[in-house]
């Protein structure tokens, strides 16, 4: 496989439940690349395992050619989690750039990741003020200050209002169109067709890795939810033992 990340063969557990089995796929670089699946799938996990902060049982995970969470990565790879992670008392802007100094960068680049998130007009508020998705925004900021050459974003739209979404949406590609890399996390299947490429992942298994056009042909299926239902349906039917039985 080749690409922007590489993961081969990856075992998580957790306790006694094993949370990822055996997944191997790559993610190209100057794509944005959709990771769906349902809530509990192990999409969180995958994530995690990218960016290097989560114990992994067996496999590997090569980020821009090196073991996720290599200290060379650090500057390489944004991440935005699902849980805002910026401080509630201090502004929108001073959050940038307090992120923009850890990367290097300056205030030009945190205020331009601001603006570029829809936050121009609420700069100084105090984060603490902000509305949910004002607060995923404001993370998002953060995550893009540095110009990573990697971003790993974990549910990014939930919570936003329809117009900002084909906004971010828009941002998400023409950060690709120069080369960045996004691995963009969704559970609202519609988001697919904004992807240039699919990972579907459900109960920690791989079952699709492809287009959205080449998941619509293979199924036969027009609309991608009832595509993903039909892999999802055919993928246990393949997991199902002689008999009908399932294990």
């Amino acid at each position: 496989m080749d690409g922007t990340v590489v993961v081969r063969d990856l075992v998580v557990d957790r306790g006694r439940r094993r949370v990822l089995q055996g997944i191997s796929c790559a993610v190209p670089r100057g794509t944005v690349t959709g990771l769906l699946g349902p809530s509990g799938s192990g999409k969180t996990t995958l994530m995690r395992a990218i960016v290097g902060v989560q114990t992994i049982t067996s496999g590997t995970v090569t980020v821009l050619g090196a073991p996720a969470g290599a200290a060379e990565l650090r500057n390489r790879v944004g991440y935005l989690t699902q849980a805002p992670s910026v401080y509630a008392d201090l502004t929108v802007r001073e959050n940038a750039r307090y992120f923009a100094v850890l990367q290097g960068r300056g205030r030009a680049e945190a205020d331009r990741a601001v603006t570029d998130v829809g936050l121009a007009d609420a700069a100084d508020q105090l984060v603490g003020t902000l509305s949910g998705g004002q607060r995923s925004r404001a993370s998002l900021a953060c995550a893009l200050v540095g110009d990573p050459e990697l971003i790993v974003l974990d549910e990014p739209t939930v919570g936003q209002d329809p117009v900002l979404r084909a906004d971010l949406w828009a941002r998400f590609h023409a950060m690709a169109a120069t080369g960045t890399t996004l691995l963009v996390s969704s559970h609202v299947m519609d988001e697919a067709a904004r992807c240039d490429r699919l990972l579907l992942i459900r109960d920690g298994r791989l079952i699709a890795d492809d287009t959205p056009d080449s998941v619509r042909a293979t199924t036969g299926a027009d609309d991608l939810e009832e595509a993903f239902l039909r892999l999802i349906r055919t993928h246990e039917a393949g997991r199902a033992p002689a008999g009908g039985e399932r294990s």
